[in-house]
């Protein structure tokens, strides 16, 4: 096994969003997958973000977000 180490945890979460949609080559992921076992802050992180997108999956009631916070949300992810 590798030492999480090998891999930053700055790197582990530049790849967070393909990991948890399945979207990453199968080597990339081993590599995550691996990082995640040793690494108890990522382990964390990752069981967070997890369990925040289900709630968001599972919650029937469709959440407004102000004009405001959509425009900066949208100017933070370049969707504009």
């Amino acid at each position: 096994m590798h030492n999480h180490s090998d891999l930053p945890c700055c790197e582990l979460i530049n790849h967070l969003g393909e990991y948890l949609d399945g979207e990453l080559d199968s080597e990339t992921n081993e590599l995550i997958s691996e990082h995640i076992e040793s690494c108890y802050n990522c382990q964390v992180v990752v069981n967070t973000l997890s369990k925040t997108i289900q709630l968001c999956k599972d919650s029937s009631e469709k959440i407004h977000l102000p004009d405001d916070v959509h425009q900066r949300l949208l100017e933070k992810l370049n969707l504009e």
